[in-house]
């Protein structure tokens, strides 16, 4: 028998190719998977750089103007409108309330009864009292016979033994006196009235008042002055540096931003923090802080009313009206003889537009702008890093500066330090002078 090797030859070579082909064909796909991954992710951060592409907030000149309203540069408290002047009215421990004329939230004037004492008990202890003051007076009659017989008889001392119990019987009459006319008294001003002008804020049952622990929230009742007001606030305590008693402040009505009144600042009350968690996450207490009250005295608190809740803010001048525009200084970078501030051109661009300064006000760091800029212009603080060109967009929420500044690097670790010098708009270059015109804090 013949084995035929050709044909054993050509099958062994055709299981060979198709074993070569397999392989080829892996490789293929696997470079082809490998080139849409590396795509994948090349796009993918090329998007995610488009969104974190760095812009320049900027904001009106309008809004940035006036630091009390929108821009929010002025610290703000909130505030509610209370009296200074407080009455505390507590009824005796020895007597009974037996009637309250008046109810929570009643103007009272001066003179108006607000309760009556039940004076049936004051009465019985006035007619025993008096009775008691007949008897001693019947007891000094009898005394003093008792003396003129024993000065006859010529005993002395019966005579001093009888001087002695009229001395004692004449200081009981004097004690029972007293005690009767304290009764009158209480039975004559049985109607409690108020000694002044204000509102019945509060009024407890005696034997609630009485069970709680003597104080301002303890009383039976408690009475309130009219016109008399003040301000309450709370500053947080990280914030309580910011709070110098005999400061001048603003109050400003939440509702009407046109209603100011000007008052000046107290001292913080440290004795009595209230905890809140307004500043910190919920459930964490180590992010939880104390508030304390503080106080505003006003000038006048014509169109307040009592427990209206208002804004306070220090008064740095801000609401003096003046005409044309004035920034703060810390805008303005001066380069030489002429002055620039950083810009919106217009067209989304940042640009250094060139002002002309006018007046300047020394109290309040700010200058007069006579030329290059209008209210309704965009503009941002300058800072270090900022190009003309740059991109921008107008702030939220009065938003200022770069959203993605450039932090320089640290000699430390190997990096080279940024050279103020070379940075366009640098305040701080001696090679070109530029230097921000007042004091950037």
């Amino acid at each position: 028998m013949k084995i035929d090797l050709k044909k054993i030859k050509l099958s062994d070579f055709k299981d060979e190719t198709n074993k070569k082909k397999i392989i080829i064909g892996g490789m293929i796909l696997g470079i082809l998977l490998l080139l849409i991954i590396s795509f994948s992710v090349f796009f993918y951060f090329n998007r995610k750089d488009g969104k974190t592409k760095n812009v320049v907030y900027v904001n009106s000149v309008k809004q940035i103007m006036n630091p009390g309203a929108d821009a929010g540069r002025v610290n703000r408290y909130a505030g509610v409108v209370e009296t200074q002047k407080q009455v505390n009215i507590q009824p005796s421990q020895d007597r009974t309330v037996r009637e309250i004329f008046v109810e929570e939230g009643q103007e009272v004037s001066i003179g108006t009864v607000l309760f009556a004492y039940d004076i049936e008990e004051d009465q019985d202890k006035l007619n025993k009292a008096q009775l008691e003051l007949e008897r001693i007076a019947n007891d000094i009659t009898t005394k003093q016979s008792a003396i003129g017989i024993a000065q006859q008889s010529g005993d002395q001392l019966e005579v001093l033994q009888a001087q002695t119990e009229l001395k004692q019987s004449e200081y009981e009459k004097k004690t029972k006196e007293v005690e009767i006319q304290k009764i009158k008294d209480s039975i004559e001003n049985a109607e409690v009235k108020s000694q002044m002008k204000g509102i019945v804020k509060s009024i407890k049952k005696v034997e609630e008042s009485a069970m709680e622990a003597p104080g301002e929230d303890s009383a039976f009742m408690t009475i309130i002055a009219m016109g008399d007001f003040r301000i309450k606030g709370k500053v947080n305590e990280q914030n309580i540096s910011s709070i110098m008693p005999g400061q001048q402040v603003l109050v400003h009505s939440r509702v009407d931003q046109q209603m100011i009144w000007k008052g000046t600042m107290s001292e913080v009350d440290m004795q009595r923090p209230e905890n809140g968690n307004e500043n910190g996450f919920m459930g964490d207490p180590s992010t939880q802080s104390n508030s304390y009250p503080f106080y505003v005295n006003l000038e006048s608190s014509e169109g307040l009313m009592l427990g209206q809740h208002v804004y306070i803010e220090p008064d740095f001048g801000q609401t003096k009206e003046r005409k044309g525009i004035w920034l703060d200084e810390s805008f303005v970078v001066q380069d030489g003889k002429t002055a620039y501030v950083w810009a919106d051109n217009g067209r989304g661009k940042l640009e250094k537009r060139e002002v002309q300064i006018g007046k300047r006000d020394e109290e309040m760091f700010q200058c007069e702008i006579k030329k290059g800029l209008r209210e309704d212009d965009l503009i941002t603080f300058p800072e270090p890093g900022l190009k003309e060109g740059m991109k921008t967009a107008k702030g939220k929420n009065n938003e200022l500066g770069m959203s993605n500044p450039e932090i320089p690097k640290d000699p430390e670790n190997g990096g080279n330090p940024e050279n103020p010098n070379e940075q366009e708009g640098s305040m701080n270059s001696e090679e070109n002078n530029n230097t921000e015109v007042g004091d950037e804090s």
